[in-house]
């Protein structure tokens, strides 16, 4: 069987190396693999489009979301499309050269991706560290000088003879990123049509659309015929249409695969309204959590009325403190209780809160 190649962003030790490890494992009955290092994500698409291999990008981190420069990159692409999708656990080391003094970091320049930057805040902000992005946190922990700080996983301390100056300096514990495999797109076609064949399988598909009509209800329009045929919508964001203000695609994560008769019909309905349409991936779905959001996962302020509560009044919260589940509308608007009998009746609507938050 003849060896395939797999570009990953490089250079060893990278997450991207780590999910091209994982992925080179699962398809080993596909044939075996050579993992090659490539400098950057324009670089893994090109080689991927000339047919010279597999590719693994990093797609999604459950605290920064999106990866949009690799978004882009596949939006772009003439011929690439994924079919596979890899996890892999976060966590950051901060590391020094080797036998560096580090009594005193303040003002020091720290490296990393910018996905890795974001991802360390408080302790880039503790120490007082200037931010540097680099092309991939191995590529920062690698090139990384005297004075300098470079964060990346722990692995690279290894790799690159570095002293761990910190562990674990992640803003969020159990962080992860979703990894896209891609390939040209006949050969996703050819193994989605292996796929296919097993009568269990369950597939998760994305696609981006382009409306090319505007107008009131255009986009409302457009997700109706979605619902209308029972498609569950996971995920949904949009990107400018680059150098053209006002215009958007919008990228949607589907459990289902296009080539269910609901979805496939769907897609022919709104491609024949006219909108461009076109699957950036389609791959097995994954076990995918289903928590409730909880009031105190949401953001300081807005408005939220508890349906489980006897009336809205009494289930109101501006989220002003999640940490007091207590908390509502009431306690915010100017110190009155929501049994304040001067509010008796009033229409939840109408308190200055309420009005705050809404901009009404």
């Amino acid at each position: 069987m003849a060896r395939m190649k797999l570009f990953y962003l490089g250079p060893e030790g990278t997450f991207t190396h780590q999910a091209a490890m994982m992925a080179a494992e699962r398809f080993t009955p596909l044939g075996d693999f050579d993992l090659v290092a490539l400098p950057d994500v324009p670089a893994i698409m090109q080689a991927v489009q000339h047919g010279d291999g597999w590719g693994v990008i990093a797609w999604e981190n459950n605290v920064e979301g999106y990866v949009v420069p690799n978004l882009d990159a596949l939006i772009d692409a003439d011929d690439a499309a994924g079919f596979a999708r890899v996890s892999v656990d976060v966590a950051f080391n901060a590391f020094t050269v080797h036998g560096q003094d580090v009594r005193d970091l303040n003002g020091a320049q720290v490296s990393a991706h910018p996905h890795g930057l974001a991802q360390c805040k408080r302790f880039i902000a503790d120490h007082g560290l200037r931010p540097t992005p680099a092309s991939s946190n191995a590529a920062a922990c690698r090139d990384l000088k005297p004075g300098q700080v470079a964060l990346g996983p722990g692995i690279c301390g290894e790799l690159y003879g570095l002293d761990v100056l910190d562990e674990h300096v992640q803003d969020f514990e159990g962080a992860h990123t979703e990894f896209l495999i891609i390939a040209p797109r006949h050969e996703v076609q050819d193994l989605s049509a292996m796929a296919r064949r097993d009568p269990d399988g369950e597939f998760e598909t994305i696609v981006i659309f382009i409306l090319l009509a505007t107008g009131p209800g255009v986009l409302a329009n457009m997700l109706d015929v979605l619902r209308d045929a029972g498609l569950n919508m996971t995920s949904f964001i949009s990107r400018p249409v680059k150098g053209h203000d006002g215009t958007y695609s919008f990228i949607a994560t589907f459990d289902a695969a296009p080539w269910e008769p609901r979805f496939r019909d769907a897609l022919s309905q709104i491609i024949g309204n006219g909108d461009w349409v076109k699957t950036l991936a389609v791959y097995p779905r994954r076990e995918r959590p289903n928590p409730p959001v909880d009031a105190w996962m949401l953001p300081k302020g807005g408005v939220h009325i508890d349906p489980r509560s006897a009336d809205d009044r009494n289930g109101l919260d501006t989220g002003d403190d999640h940490d007091n589940p207590a908390n509502s509308a009431g306690d915010a608007d100017n110190g009155a209780s929501d049994h304040d009998s001067s509010d008796n009746g009033r229409d939840w609507r109408q308190r200055e809160c309420v009005r705050r938050e809404m901009l009404w």
